[in-house]
């Protein structure tokens, strides 16, 4: 072959090389070292001394075997998933990790459409170890994600917030609490009281008793939290619906756009209102900012702006959410610090 003919093959496309025939030797050699490669897990290296070749040619082989179709590579996840959506929105918001739900068109518009639950689960299913302490905090979101739990290490299990009716405790975050404890084998810390009360000083006597007290304790313990997002409207946030309308107009004009257990947040990011918390039985913004991995659960359109707000505050580390809630979040605005910078926004 002369100069100008090296030159015209070396130049062809993957299509052009494809087509080129391979004599049974090359075809059996190329089988073989994809098969080691591939299948077995063995090493360039460990194929070249095999096969009495460089490993620079064993590389060219697996090369040619990709580009003539003798090996075929697929990447497949349920079909629920969304892989593309889901690794773009975790590399936008620095998150550790990003799982994106498939809904239904007709569930488009829903919040926390009720799979976001399942598949939550799941992700607890990974990421909670033996000895770890697992804190829910109360959203319907936690509540499907609960009752969808069949796979959990032992760990003790603690609920983070009071309950938006008390009265419905045993459909609510108390059972959530009991239900993970009850897959994982561990013991369980629920906390019988509302979420929201009156004035500063019940809410405060209310904690000091035992079993309240009890499971604030784990608080600065738990190693992974669950934790839902609201949006500022009636029925998508718990607590926007617990105030009277003199109450929420005025954190409205403080700015508000999301509440996450109890707290509330503007679009950047930072805390408004702090004086809500000091009414609620929840968790402090300070120890979930610890907690290694706190997982957020929400999805819709609607609460896209409020997903938004709160993974810019720094505290959640992780979130599913569904491809509606995905499509805003990757046009929300200018691209947020990392999610996995845990400073607070407001600062010292």
């Amino acid at each position: 072959m002369n100069s100008s003919e090296e030159i015209a093959v070396s130049g062809m496309s993957a299509a052009g090389r494809s087509a080129m025939r391979m004599g049974p030797a090359e075809l059996v050699q190329a089988a073989a070292m994809a098969r080691r490669f591939y299948l077995e897990g063995k090493s360039k290296i460990q194929i070249a001394e095999e096969f009495g070749v460089s490993r620079f040619k064993v590389a060219r082989v697996l090369e040619t075997a990709l580009e003539r179709d003798l090996v075929r590579i697929e990447i497949r996840v349920p079909a629920e998933l969304d892989a593309e959506r889901s690794d773009a929105l975790r590399a936008r918001y620095g998150l550790r990790h990003a799982v994106v739900v498939e809904s239904p068109a007709e569930a488009a518009e829903t919040p926390d459409p009720e799979n976001l639950g399942e598949v939550a689960a799941d992700l607890l299913g990974e990421l909670v170890n033996e000895g770890d302490v697992l804190g829910l905090a109360w959203g319907r979101s936690t509540i499907h994600m609960a009752a969808a739990l069949d796979r959990l290490a032992p760990c003790t299990v603690v609920q983070l917030t009071g309950v938006y009716d008390a009265g419905t405790a045993e459909r609510g975050s108390v059972e959530a609490v009991r239900r993970a404890a009850q897959v994982s084998g561990g013991d369980a810390h629920p906390i019988y009281a509302p979420m929201l009360l009156p004035d500063a000083a019940t809410a405060q006597a209310l904690r000091h008793q035992t079993g309240i007290a009890r499971a604030f304790e784990y608080f600065d313990k738990v190693t992974v939290a669950c934790v839902s997002i609201g949006s500022w409207e009636p029925g998508i946030s718990t607590v926007h619906d617990m105030l009277t309308d003199e109450e929420r107009e005025h954190y409205a004009s403080l700015g508000v756009a999301a509440e996450m257990s109890a707290h509330l947040f503007d679009a950047d990011g930072r805390r408004v209102g702090r004086d809500l918390g000091e009414r609620c039985i929840t968790v402090k913004t300070d120890q979930l900012r610890r907690v290694p991995e706190v997982v957020a659960i929400a999805g819709g359109q609607r609460k896209g702006p409020a997903i938004d707000a709160v993974l810019r505050s720094g505290l959640v580390t992780s979130l599913v959410t569904d491809t509606s809630a995905a499509d805003y979040l990757m046009a929300a605005g200018p691209a947020p610090r990392s999610a996995l910078n845990r400073s607070d926004p407001d600062g010292p």
